[in-house]
């Protein structure tokens, strides 16, 4: 477990996901006050994201809570996904796939039930890295400190030696509450210079302080 160690979160880092306003415009549509679809389908969204709800299941409640017809719900799904899954952002997915055999490789990601399929068919990512933790999958969110625990298990590495990067600063401070270093992603330059000095550095084993 002396292994240095990468850990990338998903959306608004190796994706590119800008609010499309794709909900309001549904609320629109259905002639519904602004807000209506998020406080309707909260518990279904939360459910969703720690896997305790399956994907017909929350088409289901789609269909029941806003009054959709299949089509209408295949629709609004398919809006919903656009948003969730934006665009790759190649530069940081390239750097990251010239890290491999470098350190280790993972992923953690608070996700939605279904990301797992929806990702690996757009952009790869289960060839990225050796480790991909879904929140949905675990049943564990970040910010819990459970969440990084469970991947630096997966990846059989200390947190010490573990640098995670995330575009929430809440979620960078949980990781560092964990014992593992984080990274604040603002911008690629600044993510893989970080990244670069990270690995300059070596392994750090519990107990003991680097040299240099």
């Amino acid at each position: 477990m002396s292994a240095t160690c990468v850990i990338f979160d998903i959306g608004g880092v190796l994706e590119i996901t800008p609010e499309t306003g794709s909900v309001q415009r549904w609320e629109e549509r259905l002639e519904l006050p602004l807000g209506t679809v998020n406080e309707r389908m909260r518990d279904v969204w939360r459910a969703g994201s720690v896997g305790s709800i399956s994907e017909r299941e929350v088409h289901e409640q789609l269909a029941a809570r806003l009054g959709l017809d299949a089509r209408q719900v295949g629709a609004f799904m398919a809006d919903l996904w656009t948003e969730y899954l934006g665009t790759p952002n190649e530069e940081l997915i390239d750097y990251a796939r010239e890290l491999r055999g470098r350190c280790k490789l993972g992923i953690l990601s608070n996700s939605f039930v279904g990301a797992r399929e929806r990702e690996t068919s757009l952009y790869h990512f289960d060839e990225l890295v050796e480790q991909i933790i879904y929140s949905h999958e675990i049943g564990i969110e970040k910010p819990d400190l459970r969440a990084f625990e469970a991947a630096c298990d997966s990846l059989d590495v200390w947190p010490e030696s573990c640098l995670f990067i995330d575009d929430v600063a809440v979620n960078v401070e949980a990781a560092r509450a964990a014992g593992m270093q984080a990274h604040l992603f603002e911008d690629n330059t600044q993510t893989i210079t970080r990244i670069a000095a990270h690995l300059d550095a070596g392994p750090r084993v519990p107990g003991r302080v680097p040299l240099g």
